[in-house]
């Protein structure tokens, strides 16, 4: 009976699986980069048709978050002190998303337990993580709140609460648009199925960001050969004065 009943639950719990796709695995980083768009799209795929039982404990939604590579950096607070400004405290962010966007269904907030967000790091906030300085900073959240605030400034961070489209309770899709500003690396993407404000399901993939071309040897040479690097830009600033200065001649003459 015991058996019976854990196969029993097993199934229900695993009724509802997401499947999902990109419409690119790849983004090339080039001199004309000027941002890209990612559509994510699936389905809820079930053992059988949907039953009003099934909708007991609320609708489905679904969450999608959009993660760049993790970054370690300060938050400084500045201060008045007789006439001029200087920092005052520092917060060190010990892993802050060099871009971070999340959509959904609704409100992330209102559509996911706080037990939720927390486990798996949802919302903005809850993404970034400051542990060594919760004993010598008193106010963490207000570093928190102003670092999230510059950054979506900066066009990094984003909140898309009622973006994601979902018909029927099994078809879904969204479009993530990623700004010129990027860093390369991979980025991660999950896709949280949620039904009365717990994840049943969950996927992840990633996709890759990286400089190619001319961005990318300039890069690989700066980063590898700093003295070669130096040298070239050395000479081509030379010759690109010498090259101005003969033809403003050429033209007096």
């Amino acid at each position: 009976m015991i058996i019976i009943f854990f196969c029993f639950a097993t199934r229900s719990i695993h009724a509802e699986e997401l499947v999902a796709e990109l419409s690119k695995d790849e983004v090339a980083i080039t001199t004309n980069f000027n941002g890209s768009d990612i559509f994510i799209y699936g389905a809820v795929k079930r053992d059988s048709a949907i039953k009003p039982a099934d909708k007991s404990d609320g609708p489905l939604e679904i969450v999608i978050t959009v993660s760049g590579p993790l970054e370690k950096l300060q938050v400084r607070k500045k201060a008045k002190k007789t006439v001029i400004w200087m920092n005052s405290k520092t917060l060190e962010v010990d892993a802050a998303p060099s871009f971070y966007a999340v959509a959904a269904t609704g409100n992330v907030a209102d559509i996911i337990s706080e037990t939720e967000d927390l486990r798996h790091r949802i919302s903005i906030k809850k993404a970034i993580r400051s542990v060594g300085n919760s004993g010598t900073v008193q106010d963490v959240d207000q570093f928190i709140d102003a670092l999230i605030r510059i950054r979506q400034e900066q066009n990094l961070y984003h909140d898309l609460s009622n973006s994601v489209s979902l018909k029927d309770e099994t078809l879904f899709a969204t479009d993530v648009t990623l700004p010129a500003n990027l860093v390369e690396g991979q980025y991660q993407i999950r896709i949280f199925l949620i039904r009365g404000r717990s994840i049943i399901d969950y996927f992840s993939t990633e996709v890759s960001i990286n400089k190619v071309g001319i961005e990318r040897f300039i890069y690989d040479l700066a980063h590898k050969s700093p003295l070669i690097y130096g040298l070239l830009s050395i000479f081509i600033a030379i010759s690109a004065g010498w090259g101005a200065s003969a033809a403003f001649r050429y033209v007096r003459l």
